[in-house]
């Protein structure tokens, strides 16, 4: 009673200005008593002395046409609401923030430990990353509902990562990942729409409902690779192209932790460093492969030095702007002709390896709350700019329920589009052929395939 006494003693006293000392309940109840008197139609002129709000600053008329809410900054009456009317002229249009320094590897400097934010840059990143995690959760929730099946690898809590790489390098370089792929897919041009509508196996997926969670691909995205590690010689052999045809263009190839012992992964780092390829080679370290954590599968956790000749950085994943600063730094290092380069990126992801795995038989739920609580790339990102007066509350609400009602529709298109129909099974094998015939199961079945 005591605590709960001295908590509404300090509430009045932030309204009423004057210092309040309340030890029992007669004594608060003549505090608030004198109180409603001040604050009572009789005295309205003490009454907006007190709570009138300050006037906002002058601005311009264009500034204010584009006002995100527009509310009258008078009192109607006692204990209503005050709602300050802002523009975009109140924000901070840039910042500079301090981020964490990365460890490098064979290099005499690494990446910067500050970096610049545009309040559209900070706006974009939030929605990006805030669009895949909603599209994740639901993904997760169609899968309960058997609506998707078959392998299923979600992203959130990676989000930095995809987000982070996208705004370092150009639309016309060169990305492909794992089977982990749904965030690179949005974040390489595919709509929420297709990449629901593909994980639904509905013909207007992006690769036409035959594809799935693993196989989606964009211009300059190569996918989702289903073998563990595959995908790097791939990329290495992308980059060797980007050398070939002397275009200044990079290639990111992304692999896990889980797939860093694969010997195919050494063989290309061999080959990318005699080659001196532009190729960056990031390790998404989100600390557990399938149910494994690091410290049990791997001798040495420093993935960033496996390449051993080649250079290496280990880069905070959780942090938008670590990523992006980090990959700027790679690609510049590429691109200059210096060859490639290792990035380990430390990130979590917040669902178990696939749909599969609860992901709380190796971890503990209080683990995946701490990460939750004091690292999370969205929540980072948000604070970062509330603190620093780039966004208002009101905005980032605005965002979260026109994300929600994107992915609602898309939700609604991917459970309602027509799977494809049998006649295009064996459609799209050759690229610029003409039609042949396709035996099917049997030899009674014959099927057509068209380019």
């Amino acid at each position: 009673m005591k605590n709960m006494l001295t908590i509404i003693s300090n509430a009045v006293c932030r309204i009423t200005g004057r210092n309040v000392g309340a030890q029992t309940v007669s004594e608060l109840l003549v505090d608030l008593s004198e109180y409603v008197s001040v604050t009572s139609p009789a005295a309205p002129a003490l009454a907006q002395t007190r709570r009138q709000p300050p006037k906002p600053p002058p601005v311009s008329t264009r500034a204010l046409a584009s006002a995100q809410t527009e509310q009258p900054d008078q009192l109607d009456g006692p204990g209503a609401r005050v709602v300050v009317s802002r523009s975009f002229a109140d924000f901070t249009s840039q910042a500079t923030f301090d981020i964490k320094k990365c460890d490098v590897h064979r290099l005499e400097e690494g990446p910067p430990v500050q970096a610049e934010l545009t309040r559209d840059q900070g706006l974009q990143y939030y929605r990006v990353m805030q669009t895949v995690r909603r599209m994740e959760l639901k993904a997760d929730q169609l899968y309960k509902q058997k609506i998707i099946r078959g392998f299923c690898h979600l992203y959130d809590g990676q989000e930095a990562c995809a987000v982070g790489i996208e705004a370092a390098i150009n639309p016309s370089d060169h990305l492909i990942t794992a089977y982990r792929a749904h965030g690179y897919t949005y974040t390489r041009g595919i709509s929420v729409k297709e990449i629901l509508a593909e994980l639904t196996g509905r013909k207007g997926g992006v690769a036409k409902g035959k594809g799935g969670s693993m196989h989606m691909y964009a211009p300059h995205f190569y996918g989702g690779n289903g073998i563990v590690g595959a995908q790097v010689p791939l990329g290495a052999g992308i980059a060797l192209a980007c050398q070939y045809q002397g275009n200044n263009q990079v290639c990111v190839s992304l692999y896990g932790d889980g797939a860093a012992n694969q010997g195919q992964l050494f063989e290309s780092f061999n080959m990318a460093a005699l080659w001196k390829l532009p190729c960056i080679f990031v390790c998404e370290n989100n600390k557990y492969g399938m149910g494994t954590s690091v410290e049990r599968a791997s001798a040495s956790t420093d993935y960033y030095k496996r390449g051993d000749y080649i250079p290496g950085i280990r880069v905070d994943g959780m942090d938008v702007l670590c990523v992006r600063e980090a990959t700027r730094f790679a690609a510049d290092h590429c691109r200059s002709g210096k060859g490639p380069i290792i990035m380990e990126l430390q990130t979590y992801r917040y669902h178990g390896h696939s749909m599969s795995d609860p992901g709380v038989s190796y971890r503990t739920r209080d683990e995946i709350q701490e990460v939750r609580s004091k690292s999370d790339p969205i929540t980072m990102l948000k604070e970062r700019m509330l603190s620093n007066n780039m966004a208002s509350v009101e905005e980032f609400k605005e965002m979260d329920v026109a994300i929600r009602k994107e992915v609602e529709e898309a939700t609604q298109f991917a459970t309602s589009d027509p799977e494809p129909p049998l006649e295009e099974l064996c459609n799209h094998i050759f690229s610029n052929d003409s039609p042949l015939e396709v035996r099917g199961t049997n030899a009674w079945v014959n099927l057509k395939s068209v380019s």
